[in-house]
Parts: C-alpha cells; structure tokens; sequence
C-alpha cells in the first residue's frame, strides 16, 4: 500500500525541486526510446530506401498499439493519483488491475486480427508495391509483441503517476538499451534484414515489460493481482474518461501519418522515406517535453484530488517556461544543421536529403508551440477535463494535421507537404489558448467555494 510519505511529497514538497526529480526519469526513458525509434530507421535505412520508408509505414500501426496502451495506462493512470491523493489505495489497487488486465486482452485481439489481415493492412497503412514486402515483414514480428507493448505502457504509465518514475525509467530505458543493441546483431549478423529490426524491438518491449512488473512489487507501488481485476462500469467508464484524450492523440497520430504516407507516396519512396525521419527526430526533440509533462502529470493529480488547486497551478507554469526555453534552443539547433540531422539517416540519398531538410526547418520554426500545448493537453487529461483534453489531443495530428496534409500538397505541391505540420501547430496552438482559460476560470471558482 502507498506511503503517507510519498502523498507529504507530493502535496507540500517545492515544487520546481519536485518536478524535476520526477521529471527527469520520464525524460531519460522517453530520450532513450526516442533514440532506440531513431536506431531502428539508421539501421533499417542501410538496407535501402523502400526499407526506410517500410519503419514509417509500421510507425502508424506502432501508433495505434500504443494509442492502447495510453488509452489504459492514462486512463487508469490518471485515477490512481486522483485516489492516491484522496487517500483511497484499495480503489487505486482495483484500478490498476484493471487497467493492466484489459490492455493485455485488447494486445492479444490486436494481434490476432492483424496477423490474419496483415497484406490488406500494409496498403490501407500507406504501402506502395516496393514497400510493400519490407513492411509485412516487420508488421508481423511487431504484431506477434503487440500484447506485452500494450501493457508495458499500462504499467509505465501507472507507476508514473504513483510517483515511481525512476522504476518506470529502470523499465523502459533498459528495453531501449537492449534494442540498439539487437539492431545491428539481427539486421547484419544474423542477415535477418528488416524483420530483425521487428524482432529486436519486441525482444525488448519484453525485456521492459518484466522490468516494469518487476517494478509494482517494490517501493511501496500498488500490486497487480488478478482478483482486482473489476471491468465494472464504474472503473471501465473511468478508463475512457482519463484515457479518450490518449486515444484520440495516439490514435489520430496514426491516422496522420497514414495520410502522410499517402500523400508522400505520391512523389516516390524517398519522400516516404524524408518525412518519416523528420518525424522521428522531431519526436526526439518532442520527448523531453513529453517527459516533463509526465513529471507533471503525477503532481498534478495528488493535489488536484487533495484540493490544491493554487499548487497545480503552479506546477504548470513552471513547466510551461521550462519547457519553452528548451525547445527554442532545440529549434535553433535543428534549424541550422538541418541538412546533416536528415543526412544521418540516410546519407547519400540527395532527394531524402533535400525533402526532408526543408520540413525538418518547417518544423523548427514552430517547436516552442509545443510547450504550451502538451502541457495544456496533459493538465486537463489529468483532471477529468475529458472532452477539453480530447479535442486537443485530436486537433494537432487529427483534426488540423489531417486537412492540412490534404490540402495543402493540392495547393503548394510537395511544399505543402513539407509545410503540413507546421501549420497544424500554429491552428492547434490558437486553439488551445481559450480551452486552458476555462480550466483556470473553473479551478478559481472551486478554490473560492473552499474558503
């Protein structure tokens, strides 16, 4: 059972010391695995271009299992802090359980499903007929994982907003680790080509799955039993309130980079290939963010369930500016060595070079937005504003990403394809403006109802 030592922590402790301790672990594991992303599209793009461009197709189904695995790890995640911080850890026990139980079935269906419709699915996901053999080839190892990747961000996630983010960096940092490390080994050595990449990297989401179960069993965590598992109403209406915002961005991540692979297919494999490393070393820069967030997020729900609405306030803005400041530096980084970021990946392919550089600096110019963005996004996720933290998770690569991918290349050609995601941020950023006023507007109102 929790600690009352760790529920003092999180309700009185200084908040910039709190939050970048907790912070500092999530941004470890989401670097690591942001670079072990990256290592699969180094060592893939030395097999060929319609290889390279085979990791972006997967990526969206990728997406689509970890658009699950937040759906429940978020879900029950966000729950568990809010009880943990009102003092319930019998109710916080139930839910984790359920959480957990519930993404492993739904991995196991998915994979079922997928394995049986695989070449159907590398189409619908953007596969041209020289992708097409590289892309089924990796789809199915990772559809084979799909259960334990699914679960593995369940757990992460649940000991992440126990204020446990050191296990869950141990977890996920040692599985990324592992995969670096198998890349090359089955790739080259073993003359396994694409599928040892695939094979690689469900290997280690095994690896960090153990890890991770490893991790409820220590340090005062909430413990996994099957009899807690309770897929009542109540808790399985609690997981789509706390987890739909988690869907929708994850889910709609994948919708996005469909259309994306779609509409790239249309000048040839290497604008695949170009936008697919642009998105991953934009998702590099974009998990220090997403890891600060995540320090935030278990603060923010102990003292949102405690009713220390001035003290959640607080820990937002610190890590807005934070985060601001980083990624204005990250954007004038990437901007100016754009051409060798791109070139990393695929050397010698002048038409990868060329794409990808000019959205990569698209892209740059556009990085501090997100700041504001996820941590608007993680806050009301975190709360229980459910239909607020939705629309804004959907909106930067669905509601605005996706027309913009449409229209724009219609327009401006392959510029507009460069330019896409760009101009979702701005709209997304604009959006978000008015949606996080009302959140503060309602926590003052709350905070005056107290006094």
């Amino acid at each position: 059972m929790p600690s009352s030592e760790k529920y003092i922590q999180m309700t009185t402790a200084p908040i910039p010391g709190l939050v970048t301790r907790l912070a500092v672990p999530t941004i470890i594991s989401m670097l690591v695995t942001a670079f072990y992303n990256m290592a699969d599209t180094f060592f893939v793009g030395r097999i060929g271009t319609s290889a390279s461009a085979a990791v972006g197709v997967v990526f969206s189904l990728m997406a689509i299992i970890q658009a699950c695995g937040f759906f429940f790890g978020h879900g029950s995640g966000n729950y568990i802090s809010r009880a943990l911080g009102a003092n319930d850890g019998e109710d916080a026990e139930r839910m984790a359980a359920t959480g957990f139980f519930s993404a492993l079935l739904t991995g196991a269906l998915l994979a079922a499903v997928g394995i049986l419709l695989i070449r159907p699915l590398a189409r619908v996901l953007g596969s041209t007929e020289t992708i097409l053999p590289y892309a089924v080839d990796y789809m199915r190892v990772i559809l084979i994982g799909a259960p334990w990747m699914m679960s593995s961000l369940v757990l992460n996630n649940q000991l992440r907003f126990q204020g446990s983010a050191f296990y869950s960096m141990i977890g996920i940092a040692s599985g990324a680790v592992i995969n670096i490390a198998l890349d090359p080994l089955l790739i080259f050595t073993f003359d396994m080509g694409i599928a040892g990449a695939a094979l690689a990297t469900i290997i280690s989401q095994f690896v960090s799955f153990c890890l991770l179960l490893a991790g409820t069993l220590r340090g005062g965590n909430l413990r996994i039993r099957i009899k807690n598992f309770t897929p009542n109403g109540h808790y399985l209406k609690s997981i789509v309130n706390g987890g739909m915002p988690s869907l929708c961005r994850q889910g709609l991540n994948s919708v996005g980079t469909i259309c994306l692979n779609l509409g790239a297919g249309i000048y040839g494999d290497a604008a695949i290939a170009a936008m697919s490393i642009v998105s991953r070393i934009v998702m590099f820069a974009n998990s220090c963010v997403i890891g600060f967030g995540q320090g935030f997020q278990p603060v923010c729900g102990f003292c949102y369930g405690a009713k220390k609405y001035e003290r959640v306030k607080q820990a937002f803005w610190f890590c807005v500016k934070s985060a601001t400041i980083f990624l204005c530096c990250a954007a004038v980084l990437a901007f100016a060595f754009a051409p060798q970021l791109v070139a990393v990946f695929r050397k010698g392919d002048a038409d990868v070079s060329a794409i990808g550089t000019v959205a990569l600096r698209a892209q740059c110019l556009t990085f501090p937005l997100s700041a504001w963005i996820v941590l608007c996004n993680m806050m009301m996720q975190t709360i229980g504003k459910s239909v607020r933290a939705s629309f804004l998770a959907m909106a930067r690569q669905g509601l605005f990403f996706v027309p913009a991918v449409l229209i724009l290349p219609r327009v401006l050609g392959l510029f507009g394809l460069q330019i896409s995601q760009a101009v979702a941020d701005v709209i997304t950023f604009c959006a978000s403006i008015p949606l996080q006023l009302s959140v503060f507007r309602e926590m003052d109102t709350e905070m005056r109802a107290l006094k």
